[in-house]
């Protein structure tokens, strides 16, 4: 992994190579056969029916929240019900929306089968220690007070138990897919672990029960309390959790039910940070092929098109807008190298999508459905 990271951080710094190590200029990359590519559109995800969960992640400021929501957006055209879950503390799509979504699924103005809603996995674990302490207060004995205490006694476990409680209430709504939105990278693949996290954890509380049952009984007994109903009871509660996990790892893990659609923009970070999250997915065993490209400048256009047209007008144009050119097309030949980079590491494996950078900000319901075109009829860049 580090081999192909230091390969990948110094490739970056050059400009689009072939296989053969061949340095690619614009009117090569131009010459690529479209037809041997994967189509650069988020369609095959529309297509395949069989999807339930669909992942929208990547580093932080590169439109993860604008993608959800017209990813959102273009199933609710052929889906009966759409959920879209933020998972991510610093909630946007409330903003996206132009609406107040909250923790419950909201309807999304516009549509009658597209909700969202906002969680915050953190609040809801708080929430759930709190009725676990009240209920053991109560009527199980204490049963539910241990169950917090062993929350607390695992690193990692209260999210993981967290997130599986989401889960389960994801599960039990009727809707056929639901779309996550994210928080940044570092954030998402440690809620993607979660799963793995808890059903090691709940590995080792097995192996403790069957070392230290006895010496549990007769903590038990002193208690006042039936040594084998409350060991029972906790081991019970337990393997209801872990069932759930469990459940929710293999379906993690099948491509025909989930998929992670990886967000990134034509900048060095979030190219790298791209790769970095590839890599981890393929290490839980989580599909991904699927990379949006946003933020891209004329990608109908090619830099050394623009620049023809920039030498041919520059005498014309006053300074101030000879300026603003300037400045453009070095942004234009920056994202340009990004972008056959990208096509280079993941075009023969990837469907790569280029989402325009437009006049004016993605808000609102009418925005974002125009947008998510975009998603679904890729811009010809041969035009």
């Amino acid at each position: 992994l580090w081999q192909r990271i230091i390969t990948f951080s110094f490739s970056l710094t050059q400009l689009p190579r072939t296989k053969d190590n061949h340095t690619m200029s614009a009117d090569e990359l131009a010459d690529i056969d479209d037809g041997d590519l994967p189509e650069p559109s988020l369609k095959n995800i529309i297509d395949q029916t069989t999807l339930q969960w669909v992942f929208v992640g990547g580093k932080g400021g590169v439109g993860k929240t604008t993608t959800s929501c017209c990813l959102g957006v273009q199933l609710a055209k052929s889906r009966k019900k759409v959920l879209i879950v933020s998972t991510d503390p610093a909630h946007n799509l409330s903003d996206a929306f132009c609406q107040k979504i909250g923790r419950e699924p909201t309807p999304i103005e516009g549509f009658d089968n597209l909700s969202a809603m906002e969680i915050d996995a953190n609040n809801d674990m708080e929430e759930m220690q709190r009725n676990m302490n009240e209920q053991g207060t109560e009527d199980d004995g204490g049963l539910s007070s241990m169950m917090s205490e062993l929350t607390n006694s695992i690193p990692g476990i209260d999210e993981a138990m967290s997130f599986s409680e989401l889960m389960k209430q994801v599960q039990g709504m009727d809707f056929d897919v639901v779309v996550f939105d994210t928080a940044p990278t570092g954030h998402t693949l440690r809620l993607l672990s979660f799963p793995t996290i808890l059903e090691k954890a709940l590995g080792k509380v097995m192996e403790l029960k069957d070392r230290f049952g006895g010496l549990i009984g007769q903590a038990t007994a002193m208690m006042g309390e039936n040594p084998g109903a409350t060991q029972d009871a906790i081991l019970g509660r337990l393997e209801e959790t872990r069932t759930v996990i469990n459940k929710v790892n293999d379906m993690f893990q099948d491509p025909a039910m989930t998929t992670f659609v990886c967000v990134c923009i034509p900048e060095f970070l979030s190219i790298y940070e791209t790769e970095r999250l590839v890599q981890e997915l393929s290490k839980f065993g989580i599909d991904s092929h699927n990379i949006v490209v946003n933020q891209v400048l004329f990608p109908e256009k090619d830099a050394e098109e623009l620049s023809e047209w920039y030498t041919k007008t520059k005498a014309s144009l006053p300074t101030e807008a000879q300026e603003i050119c300037a400045k453009m097309m070095a942004r234009k030949r920056m994202q340009d190298k990004y972008i056959g980079q990208c096509f280079d590491l993941y075009g023969e494996d990837f469907n790569v999508t280029l989402m325009p950078l437009l006049d004016h900000e993605v808000r609102g319901t009418e925005r974002l459905k125009d947008f998510s075109e975009f998603l679904t009829n890729p811009i010809d860049i041969e035009e």
